[in-house]
């Protein structure tokens, strides 16, 4: 519960009976590698902080090739956002790479957060949008780089994770096949 509270902190100030508030409403959870946090066709009810692990969010695309289009780990929040606000069923899954832990902070828990403490509403707004920055960050370059360039800025970003992800998930994310991807592999060490 420490990490998200210290998490919460960086982006604006809770008071000791704010924190305690915050403790009370929240769970922690667990999964294991491979199962399905989140589903497509479902209505996101929760966002979640992610304590330990790594998830990754995916899709099918029409021809029904599965699609990495993100990963995402510890210390970090999890939520189909513009779904979860909206109440609509998601198009996405969210899928464990590794055994997880994690925080629940369920819809009534956020709504009875906003209404109780001063300034949290700023604090989420703030988190989003560093979310969202993040998010056109990682994207944004890929457009225009070749599958090389791609996988070094991959490394460049994400430095721990390329062990601890099968190699499968980093080729669909970069958009490759596993096999150009070893090959690209091979071709920088």
């Amino acid at each position: 519960m420490e990490r998200l509270i210290n998490y919460l902190l960086h982006f604006g100030h809770l008071n000791q009976q704010q924190i305690e508030l915050i403790k009370s409403r929240i769970c922690i959870k667990t999964i294991k590698k491979d199962e399905y946090y989140h589903e497509a066709g479902k209505i996101p009810r929760e966002i979640i902080f992610l304590t330990e692990g790594i998830v990754r969010v995916c899709y099918y695309s029409n021809n029904g090739d599965e699609i990495t289009k993100y990963f995402i780990d510890e210390n970090n929040f999890v939520a189909d956002i513009n779904n979860y606000n909206q109440g609509l069923p998601s198009t996405e899954y969210i899928q464990a790479i590794t055994d997880c832990e994690y925080i629940v902070l369920s819809k009534t828990t956020m709504e009875e957060l906003s209404m109780t403490i001063i300034g949290w509403d700023a604090i989420i707004s703030k988190i989003t949008a560093k979310a969202m920055a993040e998010k056109v960050n990682r994207i944004s370059p890929m457009m225009t780089e070749d599958a090389t360039e791609r996988y070094l800025g991959f490394l460049n970003k994400f430095p721990t994770l390329v062990n601890r992800i099968p190699l499968s998930y980093v080729a669909s994310y970069l958009g490759v096949t596993q096999s150009s991807l070893s090959r690209i592999r091979k071709t920088i060490r």
